[in-house]
This record gives C-alpha cells, sequence and structure tokens, in this order.
C-alpha cells in the first residue's frame, strides 16, 4: 500500500471518529462527542494541585534520532520528538510552567470539535502546578514515560505527570511526530498529523521510547546527562492513554529497561497482546462501558498472556477522554462529555490516585493497599479477575 492510500484511510477513520465518538477506532483518541452544557464565563483554568510531598519541575527536550527516518514525514528526515519532563523539585525556584502555546492549544481545541466552547487562549493559559528549569531534587528517582492518545498533544496527560513528579518520580511525557493535532518544534515549526495508521503508529511508538531511554539516561549526552544523574536506571515504567497505552505494552515487549506498565483505555491491536512481558507488572485501567470482561479492545487476551503482577480496573461512568486532562479542564468551563456522566474532577482523581500508586508500589516498593481489592473510598472503581 502507498503512503498516499495511507493518508486516505486514515482520513476516513478520522471523519468516523468525529461523528460517532471514540469507539469507531479502538485504541484512539482523536475526537470527543459534542458537549452537553455550553462554557462558562470562567477566566483560567487549573489543573489540581498534586498531593505529593515535592514541587514539580518541569523541562521541554527536543531529541532527534539521526539513526531512524521518520516514517510519517513527506520530506525525508530523521525522527523528531518534543519531550516535557517533569521531575521533583526545590520549592520556590524556577518560573511558572505554561500549559500550551496558543497555537497548539488552537489545533486541539478545532481537532477534538470543541473551538466553539472551549477557546484556545483559556486552554493555552491553563495554571499548572509546575515550575520551568526549577533545581532538582537531590538523588535518583524512578522514572516514568507517559504517551498521550493519538491526535492529542503531551500537555494531554499533564496531570499525571505533575501527580507522579510529586511523589518522587521523573516524568518524560512524549510527543509523537506527525501524530498530534499540533505540536510545536524549534524554528517556528508546527507538525501536525500526516494521517499515520493506527495499528502501524504502536511500534514507532514503541521504538520513540526506547530511543528517548537511551538519551535520558546517557550521562555523555548534553541535554540528556541532567537527568541521567537524577533517574535510577533500574526502575523504569511506563503509561499510556489510548494508543499510548497499547504503545506502553509494546515497548515493555521491546524493551527490557522498561520494568512496569499501564494502559488507560487503550484497545490492543496486536495478535497477542499482553505477550513479551516476562513476568513485568502491568495495569489495566479503563471506562467500564467498554472494557469490561467480554468488552472490546482485546483486553481479555492481553490479560490471559500476562504471566506477572497484573490488575484490570474499570471505572463506572467514563468516557474514552476520562483517563485523560481533557474533561478536567473542560468541567470548569462547563464543556461536559454526555457519554461520561463521572464528572471530569472526578475521573482526573481516580486516574491519577491508581497510576501513581502502581508506579509507587511497583518501582519504588510502596505497600500501596489501594490495589488490592475494591474501595468503599473509590466505589466507581471495579476490579476483574476472569
Amino acid at each position: 500500500m502507498t503512503r498516499n492510500r495511507y493518508l486516505v484511510v486514515s482520513a476516513a477513520a478520522l471523519v468516523a471518529l468525529a461523528v460517532s465518538g471514540p469507539a469507531a477506532v479502538p485504541g484512539t483518541a482523536v475526537a470527543a462527542p459534542r458537549p452537553a452544557v455550553p462554557a462558562s464565563g470562567v477566566e483560567q483554568l487549573r489543573l489540581p494541585a498534586p498531593t505529593g510531598e515535592f514541587a514539580v519541575g518541569r523541562e521541554d527536550l527536543h531529541l532527534v534520532d539521526t539513526s531512524r527516518a521518520d516514517p510519517w514525514a513527506q520530506t525525508p528526515g530523521p525522527r523528531e520528538l518534543m519531550l516535557s519532563v517533569h521531575y521533583p523539585a526545590r520549592k520556590g525556584t524556577g518560573s511558572p510552567s505554561p500549559y500550551l502555546r496558543t497555537g497548539e492549544a488552537q489545533l486541539l481545541v478545532e481537532g477534538i470539535r470543541r473551538a466553539d466552547e472551549f477557546p484556545a487562549r483559556l486552554l493555552a493559559g491553563t495554571r499548572t502546578n509546575s515550575r520551568m528549569n526549577a533545581r532538582p531534587v537531590p538523588g535518583r528517582h524512578p522514572l516514568v514515560l507517559l504517551s498521550p492518545g493519538y491526535g492529542l498533544h503531551r500537555a494531554t496527560v499533564t496531570l499525571l505527570a505533575e501527580e507522579l513528579a510529586s511523589r518522587g518520580h521523573v516524568v518524560a511525557a512524549v510527543d509523537h511526530a506527525y501524530e498530534s493535532f499540533g505540536t510545536e518544534f524549534p524554528g517556528g515549526r508546527t507538525l501536525t498529523p500526516a494521517g499515520a495508521p493506527s495499528a502501524e503508529v504502536v511500534p514507532v511508538r514503541a521504538a520513540d521510547a526506547s530511543f528517548v531511554l537511551d538519551r535520558l539516561l546517557d550521562r555523555l549526552l548534553d541535554r540528556g546527562s541532567r537527568f541521567a544523574r537524577h533517574v535510577d536506571r533500574r526502575r523504569i515504567g511506563m503509561a499510556g492513554h489510548s494508543v499510548g497505552g497499547n504503545s506502553a505494552a509494546a515497548a515493555m515487549a521491546r524493551d527490557p529497561r522498561i520494568k512496569a506498565g499501564a494502559n488507560l483505555d487503550g484497545a490492543f491491536s496486536d495478535a497477542a497482546p499482553g505477550a513479551g512481558l516476562t513476568g513485568r507488572p502491568f495495569l489495566l485501567l479503563g471506562t467500564d462501558a467498554t472494557h469490561r470482561p467480554g468488552g472490546k479492545g482485546r483486553w481479555d487476551q492481553a490479560w490471559a498472556a500476562m504471566d506477572g503482577w497484573k490488575r484490570w480496573l474499570t471505572v463506572a461512568g467514563t468516557g474514552h477522554f476520562s483517563f485523560c486532562d481533557v474533561p478536567v479542564l473542560g468541567g470548569q468551563t462547563g464543556v461536559v462529555d454526555p457519554a461520561a456522566e463521572l464528572p471530569g474532577a472526578r475521573s482526573g482523581e481516580i486516574t491519577r490516585t491508581y497510576v501513581a500508586a502502581f508506579f509507587d508500589r511497583h518501582l519504588k516498593g510502596e505497600r500501596e493497599p489501594l490495589l488490592d481489592g475494591p474501595s468503599g473510598v473509590n466505589p466507581e472503581v471495579s476490579f476483574h479477575a476472569p
């Protein structure tokens, strides 16, 4: 199949998704249903404060993999990535961290069909809890890679990134080139989707993850050296939303350095999903409507193939976007997803609480009884063991 044919197929998939919602193309996060409530007169959006003991620093990195040609670029060139690295920081250092550039925000709200109700300037001006170039806390910390949903900017996993960093993890949120609705790169370039087929995105993202690890862990590289001093290379995890969760499993199968992984409402595309984890722990966290046992996305097959510590959790009242920042911020403006009755603030709280508990347990060795079974504190969360 030629590249032009790929573009046509992917464009058709995007249109179908925009009309019928995320279920039209499993494992993607491209367009949300239309809102039931119009935007309010709120003046500034705010991410909820993280719960950990540390302040949060942030640094943005531009990485270029000269060993790989970018498979989605129309003009041949090396694979490029943008990262936002959040880390435990000293309080009172650094400068305020932006959420998105206005141009990126405009492309995002247009891509998720929210431009009329969700002004780009409002989204771009979201108040975060991190500080740019803040002084890192001394010591070595676990590293967690985060991979966003297809079409979504890396900023949409900031809530989870800040929570993990506040608990003592270094967190690298990755923008995969030519996949988000719009990501700004150095030189004034904004890269937009190139129509990459969903099934082929996963192995490319897995290779991206290995490259990011190479760069962040290499003490000899100028940009990676700062974080190499603060990362414990024996404690590395990866999580992702939608196709990012699928990619987390694929990255673990490819790279033994990744010791634990989590899939947030992503369908699996592999014929044998969950294979290749070689006893490493994995968390499945998704919407109850789609990902209960017997549901969609090959979660049953993945669960059967996983041979280590594992948990399968679903959250009642959630939709596909409930596991990223979109409903958390949208709820503050009155923009809601009619397919997800659980308020965005609550879905965000559940997501960060369970994912952080998972990585605290498997990368830091903490007890975390929350993962042992159902909790009266979180009645929306069901545990499954088919």
